[in-house]
């Protein structure tokens, strides 16, 4: 199976565009990090067939819809920043995205959105946590509460007790309520920067 670039990945493109030479190298990337990004491809490829398909991960909007009875609306919105979010992750809408090629492809896509935050340009990570937020906060108050937060670990299903490892790994001002930049933080911390045992346990991987 090729390896991906601009002709095939629309993050490789975005760099190339900007002037952005960087290569992914499997050696730069700790093992811990790849077990849990496979992890990840493992529950998004719902028929396991070891290959994404864009359809596959709009399954999780429509699990919002069941779980917090969102409005067409707000499912719609949810499914737009997932298609983004994804596409931009190498989920082709035609020929998805392989396990082969997954970790390739979420490592660019960080690449691919720290130059777009050195640039001023729009977080895609923004763009889909907060259309999970508005749902989420179902009561209203611009914030999310670990109840809430656990709302999403179950649309997204992770064990739902990961929320309170989440919960005080984000809560960085200790007012017992998340804020938007708060999830959008763990969530870079996480997934898009070098591996860091502290941030272990968050999403129970």
């Amino acid at each position: 199976m090729p390896g991906l670039d601009e002709t095939n990945n629309e993050s490789y493109r975005y760099l190339r565009s900007v002037g952005n030479t960087w290569q992914y190298n499997v050696e730069d990337l700790h093992p811990k990090m790849l077990s849990r990004l496979y992890k990840r491809f493992d529950t998004f490829d719902l028929d396991s067939d070891e290959k994404m398909e864009m359809e596959e991960v709009l399954y999780w909007p429509d699990r919002m819809r069941q779980l917090v009875n969102a409005t067409d609306e707000q499912v719609e919105k949810m499914r737009e920043a997932v298609r983004v979010f994804f596409f931009n992750k190498g989920v082709d809408p035609v020929d998805g995205l392989t396990r082969e090629n997954w970790v390739e492809a979420n490592r660019v896509f960080a690449e691919a959105e720290r130059d777009r935050e050195r640039r001023g340009e729009g977080s895609l990570i923004a763009l889909l946590s907060n259309a999970y937020y508005d749902v989420l906060d179902d009561d209203g108050d611009g914030t999310v509460d670990v109840d809430e937060l656990k709302t999403m670990m179950k649309a997204f299903d992770v064990p739902q007790e990961a929320a309170y490892t989440f919960f005080q790994k984000a809560d960085t001002d200790h007012t017992q309520k998340l804020e938007r930049p708060e999830l959008v933080h763990l969530f870079r911390k996480f997934w898009m920067e070098p591996y860091d045992p502290q941030w272990d346990g968050v999403y129970a991987y």
